[in-house]
């Protein structure tokens, strides 16, 4: 035989009657011994035994019957398909996971000079009141700094990012009378999405250039360039030297004049102005009017006339140095150990990753010719690079899956034409399925591609089934086109009811709830669409190929090899039948290990590791660094290059960049941040979690700094930079409450074995001047508070007094006193105020000067005192076990009642992910029994059926804690799509095993025997073809392997041990269920006088098939008896 499907082992005798089954008459009548399909056992036609004469098999109304008699319409259709899907695929969007947009917003308001304080109450306090009121927002964290404030504001999932953007607008419209005046901007929105790291990052550099003129390139001839590229949402430059001319007075030359800063300011503000003039307009001309009203360059500040003293001029240059220099001071960049300017660049939502980048790329080269020779323009990082390898990667395991799976057809079916059949299936419903992502916005990404890798498992089963049956009839002797038609029209409906339970088990996956339900909503209508894709397939190009190329071959003419693994296949049957017959004269023994199961099943789960993504290689590592809260800048910048230099001796980074000063990230002078380029990996040894701990005992070899490092992840939920990986947040109603907790946690978390490290963001011992004026010296000497603070402002918080404007940019003037006599509270000496008599008077004479503590930041969230507090799993820790032992701590905590603890980031998503895992498996499983019940109407055989997913459960936990994965949202996702997956081999025993008793009069044990023996070879296959799908996703190495590898351990661990069980534990739970079924109709016949004439509880007949008077034939797994009273659940 060249189409063996159809008969997995010889027609065997009943075990009941001996009686030999007979092949299907020409009419489409049949003996009740005959053997079935793999997907139905009770689909042959047969004539209605109490009624008229059935519709012949080839007659009978079938979905396949038109494109089996038009072969060319069905080919161009499936043409068409693979078109679509071609198109499809040139023209989706490529990223590393599905887009998560979190509808949040950042607000940052620069005022530099001010301290955290004054921040506080005068700039974020206004502004949270504003956005306290806005309709769906979910939360508000702000950091006060500084000169700075950072408002980020998260929305509810539900809200447009549009309707947030405006909402944002009129409150900051609503809170601009009660900001400062002498703002330098108002505030600034960016709708920021937490999920999308920079697309790529460069770094300009020179050696003779100043850095002030690279910024002044980077602002305006790269800046603007990038922006413009389709797709690119926002660039940002870092290193704060954007140019501008600083005016630094020397105070006691100033004071020896009589001259004050204030006067000093009001000079220059008088002096540079830039304002309309005007127009002359005679009989025959007109004129406009301009005059040398600006100043633009330091020469022209340097002559600029202040005042006369004695007759003589006083020019800014006599009490002022005047040079080019940054606007901002107390910023800087590293470009790989060297001073520069790094750039950002974020694309927008939506936008193709690849497309953005390769055009960034195809745009650098012109770019290079735009700057001067002297400025390099490099790549630090792209994200691409890692997302083309992951993305290879995964393509390559699809394919690999296709391979295997064809493999797998191939070794059972033992022919070329029978398996070129449904292995025509995987690239129409895997290529057809990019048509359908098109249309529904998706992209390619690790998710989506993992869906269809896991689809080839099982996208030939419907296929495989449809051939199977048309085989039957051909091995019989009807000709192919016949076979064809009656085969097709027996399994249609079936195959149709059957992907409909398969989709079934996905549909809780689209109600998952958060971030993680935006994430798999792709991956499950992805893999729902390939399935669907699938049928039609088999409803349609299958049995049209199967009329033309399947053709009977006499035993005469099999080969060697085809003979003997059919015997192979015959010897393997046999022993599994002596197999199941011992189990089946031990069922108590067998019942107990299934419920052993069961048991064994909740224990795992509950005592499992739980986590929420695995770790990933991205090929990226970021650091903040921290060093003590006293630090100078100029001392913070020399710890921070000499860290730079050492992380880039190790071997495997390729680059470093690094920004130090606040910056509305940099949230206090004492910290920075640091992105670190790997090598591909293909050219290094280790993985990122080896080389961050290399490079963390790099680090701690450089004294006065602490770099906290973790690896940048495709799916990034924090909306707070943290020191470490996971975060929760401290909430007090003051600030003293708030440190007294902190420190009170912070002691006993740093004791917990679950956590490798434990760092909180509040810092509330930084240095202070405090100016303690006396007032009433003040008031008699005429000198007001305003004039102590203006003064003090002028001198120390590098203010910007006016503005140049040109044609193509505006640059600041930015006033400061000269400390080169000393620094610290020294400087506070060199200070001098105009009195009322107009002589200067220091400021020593009014006030004293004292050292304190005070925040460095100020953190609220919703508008109370915060911190953030992050941590690290320890080696071999588990992200449950670490929440759940900061809670206790908490809870062991004698914390006041207004301390209110809260998980943020991955770690509140975490939580609701695990708070959902238990709901989404019950989810799914009554999915599944509610979809069983209405197609086998019957309460008791979807129990039956679904008694295989406890010995799946195990087998994913133990393949999951044995390779020493978590239960992560990866490999939950893969024990859900295991439940859809195994309950077919028991449909395919409990189905036959219906079929035998009513239409061959078989006892319940003899049936299920029969049933195991003849499904054997297709449980096999589809078993088998759906490990080999897995499989690639578990041996496959390259970039993203760490998210794509729990997914395919899950699934070949629950695939190998419940096919080992289930053989032989659901025929027991069969009989036993049966067994229990007789005694209730037994019960019921004696208490009620009704049921079932036979004492058996068997499902409820379904109407006749559609379009005609065959009673007696069922569809799909619905198995019917209509004629003997039976049908009684």
């Amino acid at each position: 035989m060249s189409v063996p499907p159809g008969h997995d082992s010889p027609p065997q005798p009943s075990p009941r009657t001996g009686a030999e089954p007979t092949p299907p008459t020409q009419d489409g009548e049949r003996d009740e011994g005959h053997p079935e399909s793999s997907r139905s056992a009770a689909l042959t036609p047969s004539t209605g035994e109490g009624g008229g004469e059935g519709e012949s098999g080839a007659d009978r109304p079938s979905p396949s019957r038109l494109f089996i008699l038009r072969p060319i319409a069905t080919t161009l259709l499936m043409i068409a398909v693979l078109v679509a899907g071609f198109v499809g695929y040139k023209l989706l969007p490529q990223a590393a996971l599905p887009e998560v947009d979190y509808p949040t917003i950042q607000v940052t308001t620069l005022y530099p000079g001010a301290s955290p304080n004054v921040m506080t109450s005068s700039v974020t306090a206004p502004l949270e009141q504003q956005f306290g009121q806005m309709p769906g927002l979910a939360q508000m964290w702000s950091v006060s700094s500084g000169g700075a404030s950072v408002i980020t504001l998260r929305f509810d999932l539900a809200l447009s990012l549009d309707v947030a953007e405006q909402e944002v607008q009129a409150a900051i419209n609503a809170a601009s009378s009660l900001l400062p005046t002498d703002l330098p901007q108002p505030p600034i929105y960016a709708k920021v999405n937490p999920a999308d790291a920079p697309v790529i990052t460069l770094g300009l550099t020179s050696d003779s250039l100043p850095l002030t003129t690279l910024d002044d390139l980077a602002d305006t001839r790269l800046s603007q360039k990038l922006s413009q590229v389709s797709g690119v949402g926002l660039v940002t430059l870092s290193g704060g030297h954007k140019p501008a001319v600083r005016v630094t007075v020397n105070a006691q030359a100033l004071a020896a004049l009589g001259l004050s800063l204030d006067s000093i300011r009001t000079a220059i503000t008088g002096a540079n102005v830039n304002s309309p003039k005007g127009s002359i307009s005679g009989s025959r001309q007109s004129f406009t009017i301009d005059a040398n009203d600006q100043l633009q360059s330091p020469e022209q500040y340097r002559q600029m006339i202040i005042a006369t003293n004695n007759g003589a001029t006083v020019r800014l240059g006599d009490v002022a140095s005047i040079d080019t220099g940054p606007e901002n001071a107390w910023q800087a960049a590293l470009v790989n150990g060297k001073p520069g300017i790094v750039i950002n660049v974020q694309r927008q939502p939506g936008a193709n990753v690849i497309a953005v980048v390769d055009s960034i790329h195809k745009l650098l080269p012109s770019l290079q010719q735009q700057l001067p020779a002297a400025a390099r323009l490099s790549v630090l990082s792209d994200r691409t690079v890692t997302i083309r390898a992951a993305i290879s990667d995964v393509k390559f395991e699809l394919l690999l899956a296709v391979a295997l799976v064809v493999l797998v057809i191939f070794v059972f079916l033992r022919s070329a034409r029978a398996t070129f059949i449904p292995a025509t299936a995987v690239p129409l419903a895997l290529v057809g399925t990019f048509g359908a992502m098109y249309l529904f916005g998706f992209s390619i990404n690790t998710l989506t591609l993992m869906a269809l890798t896991i689809a080839t498992g099982f996208v030939v089963d419907d296929a495989i089934v449809m051939i199977e049956n048309i085989s039957r009839y051909i091995e019989a002797g009807e000709p192919p086109l016949q076979a064809a038609l009656k085969g097709a029209a027996q399994i249609g409906f079936t195959i149709i009811s059957l992907t409909f339970s398969l989709v079934a088990v996905l549909i809780p996956l689209l109600f998952m709830g958060d971030v993680v339900g935006r994430l798999f909503r792709e991956f499950a209508i992805t893999l729902a669409v390939a399935i669907v894709i699938s049928a039609v397939v088999s409803l349609t190009f299958t049995p049209m190929l199967s009329a033309r190329l399947l053709r009977h071959v006499p035993e005469a003419r099999q080969g060697r090899l085809f003979r003997a693994t059919g015997h192979a296949f015959e010897r393997l049957t046999e022993g599994y039948a002596r197999a199941l017959g011992w189990v089946l004269r031990h069922q108590p023994l067998v019942l107990l290990a299934a419920l052993g199961t069961l048991v064994l099943t909740v224990f795992l789960y509950i005592a499992m590791p739980k986590g929420f993504f695995p770790v990933q290689d991205t090929g990226l590592i970021q650091a903040i660094t921290v060093a003590p809260q006293d630090v100078s800048f100029a001392a913070m910048s020399q710890r921070q290059q000499v860290l730079v230099d050492t992380l880039l001796r190790d071997p495997a980074v390729a680059s470093v960049s690094s920004v130090v000063g606040i910056d509305g990230i940099n949230t206090t002078m004492n910290t920075g941040r640091l992105l670190i380029s790997l090598k591909p990996l293909s050219e290094r040894v280790l993985r990122v979690g080896p080389i961050i701990s290399r490079l963390d005992a790099r680090a701690a070899k450089v004294e006065g700094i602490h770099a906290f490092l973790q690896p940048v992840q495709d799916l990034t939920i924090d909306d707070i930079a943290s020191r470490y990986p996971y975060q929760f947040s401290l909430c007090a109603t003051s600030q003293a409450e708030l440190s007294s907790a902190n420190a009170a946690l912070m002691a006993r978390l740093k004791a917990l074995p679950q956590l490798a490290g434990v760092s909180s963001d509040l810092q509330d011992q930084g240095l202070q001047a405090y100016v303690d004026v006396d007032r009433s010296a003040a008031s008699r000497l005429g000198i007001t508070m305003s004039a102590v603070d203006s003064a003090l402002y002028s001198a120390f918080g590098q203010r910007l007094v006016s503005t140049i404007f040109t044609q193509s940019a505006q640059y600041r003037v930015v006033l400061g006193v000269s400390t080169s006599g000393g620094g610290g509270l020294a400087a506070f000496g060199n200070i001098y105020l105009a009195s009322s008599s107009g002589r200067p008077v220091p400021l020593s004479a009014i006030a004293h000067v004292e050292q304190r503590a005070t925040p460095l930041a100020v953190d609220h969230l919703g508008q109370f005192p915060a911190a953030l507090i992050s941590f690290q799993l320890a080696p071999g820790a588990s992200l449950g076990a670490a929440v759940d032992a900061i809670q206790q701590v908490a809870t062991d905590t004698a914390l006041p009642p207004s301390v209110v603890i809260a998980f943020q980031g991955a770690a509140s998503a975490f939580q609701a992910a695990l708070s959902n895992q238990l709901w989404l498996l019950l989810a799914a499983v009554a999915t599944m029994y509610i979809v069983l019940g209405v197609l086998y109407e019957s309460y008791i055989h979807p129990i039956t059926i679904l008694s295989t997913l406890p010995s799946a459960g195990i087998g994913a936990l133990l393949a999951l804690m044995g390779t020493g994965h978590s239960l992560t949202v990866i490999a939950i996702i893969g024990i859900v799509l295991l439940i859809g997956i195994v309950q077919k081999n028991a449909i395919l025993m409990v189905d036959f095993a219906l079929d035998a008793q009513r239409h061959q009069g078989l006892a319940p044990e003899a049936a299920m025997l029969q049933a195991a023996r003849l499904r054997l070879r297709p449980i096999l296959m589809t078993t088998f073809a759906a490990l080999f799908g897995a499989v690639p996703l578990v041996v496959g190495g390259g970039m993203g392997a760490e998210l794509r590898q729990p997914l395919g351990i899950t699934m070949v661990g629950g695939l190998l041990l419940s096919q080992l069980l289930t053989l032989f534990t659901t025929p027991v739970i069969y009989l036993t269920f049966d067994r229990l079924a007789t005694r209730t109709a037994a019960w019921r016949t004696r208490t009620f006088g009704s049921g079932p004439q036979d004492g058996r509880s068997l499902p409820l007949a379904l109407p006749p098939t559609p379009g005609g008077g065959d009673s007696g034939a069922a569809r799909g797994p619905l198995s019917t008896a209509s004629t003997h009273g039976e049908g009684k659940p």
